[in-house]
């Protein structure tokens, strides 16, 4: 793919090769979806002349199935990369500064996994020490469970302290209060663009022609009332009160220079699982808590690849919605320096984290902010950049 002739656009990594869709407002007009390229976003709606796009979300293109995309995406980059379609283009390019970004897809279903080993290792270990740290089905399957779609919300959403039961060690019961554990999780999400009628389950090969693209995600998790309230049936309220998305959604064509097969699995997954693409992600992630990075989480260590979370999702027969979000699951890497929660960077809270100036952490304390970011090798042999998603947390209500 060639270079584009919006300036430092290549080099900002928001080029030719990565053209990802946000929607946004500007002096006060209604949101339209658009293609940031370098510290511009196009207006796709003036530039293209297409209603599909004078929308409050990114539902309607997504929908219409990944021919349309792949299609809109060819034409786009011919505006952005030749002369020819320069005069097209340039006219509607307006600055991000000029813009105020808006939640970028309409979210139907949200499902969170639990794909990362060391993750789920570190974990097991942490929560439960006198057991193994895995259970018997963690290599058979993506663990999941359901998330609340009403509580995603967009990058720079402050998060409420949650409140909710939770025991500490000393105790005979529960108390009711805010959490004293409050984490992050840095995550990449997968975005549906295609539906599908109930009973048809989606067999790993026609995973591109579900899923639109990736954000990044930041699962925020209150650890003990997730401790408390997870057994027998997982997680709940200790995840549900927000779940925060990145502004843009990199197309999964973007990320061809980024794939590849993915991490050995042992035992063999069954054969509805069976990989015949490669789907193993190379992207590299970033934590940032007040500004200093705590972590570099690298998301080629993930176990289970996204084809294979969508064909699990499906197997029972469940539909697929446009706008369903479904996420990896906390990226950590074998190092405590890529560890992708504070859970896992404090050790429970066993091994306090002292940040740069001096403070010290073992989870989230009120007014703290998080911005989780992540780039990948671009198909041009640079580097795309998936933007970020950020949080500040404020104190519980009442």
């Amino acid at each position: 793919m060639t270079s584009s002739w919006v300036p430092g656009a290549d080099e900002s990594g928001f080029g030719a090769d990565n053209l990802p869709y946000g929607v946004f407002t500007r002096s006060g007009g209604g949101p339209r979806v658009g293609v940031r390229v370098g510290d511009h976003v196009l207006d796709l709606a003036a530039a293209l002349g297409d209603p599909e796009f004078s929308a409050p979300s990114l539902n309607p293109f997504m929908a219409r199935g990944s021919t349309a995309w792949r299609a809109t995406r060819a034409k786009v980059s011919g505006m952005l990369t030749s002369e020819g379609g320069r005069a097209s283009a340039e006219p509607h390019l307006v600055p991000l500064g000029e813009v105020d970004l808006r939640p970028p897809f309409e979210v139907a279903d949200y499902v969170d996994f639990y794909c990362s080993l060391e993750h789920a290792s570190n974990v097991g270990r942490i929560f439960r020490p006198d057991e193994e740290p895995l259970k018997p089905n963690w290599r058979h399957l993506p663990v999941g469970y359901h998330g609340r779609s009403g509580t995603v919300v967009p990058s720079g959403t402050d998060i409420v302290r949650p409140s909710g039961q939770r025991r500490s060690p000393d105790s005979d019961g529960p108390l009711f209060g805010p959490s004293t554990r409050l984490d992050i999780e840095a995550e990449l999400g997968f975005v549906v663009g295609k539906g599908t009628s109930m009973g048809r389950p989606v067999p790993v090969s026609d995973f591109a022609e579900h899923v639109f693209g990736v954000v990044l995600v930041n699962d925020w998790s209150a650890r003990d009332i997730q401790a408390w309230e997870y057994v027998p049936l997982g997680p709940f309220l200790g995840k549900s009160f927000a779940t925060s998305v990145s502004p843009w959604v990199v197309p999964l064509d973007a990320l061809g220079a980024a794939r590849f097969a993915g991490r050995e699995q042992t035992p063999e997954p069954l054969p509805h699982l069976h990989r015949v693409a490669d789907w193993g992600l190379d992207l590299a992630l970033e934590v940032r808590l007040n500004g200093e990075v705590v972590s570099r989480p690298p998301y080629a260590a993930m176990y289970w690849t996204a084809d294979q979370m969508l064909a699990h999702l499906t197997s029972n027969g469940a539909s697929l919605r446009t706008g369903d979000l479904y996420a990896s699951g906390t990226v950590s890497g074998s190092r405590r320096d890529q560890r992708g929660s504070l859970l896992e960077l404090s050790w429970g809270g066993a091994e306090p984290l002292t940040l740069a100036d001096g403070s010290v952490r073992t989870f989230l304390e009120d007014g703290d902010a998080v911005a989780v970011s992540a780039t990948a090798r671009g198909m041009a042999g640079g580097t795309i950049n998936l933007g970020e998603v950020t949080g500040t947390v404020r104190p519980a209500c009442g």
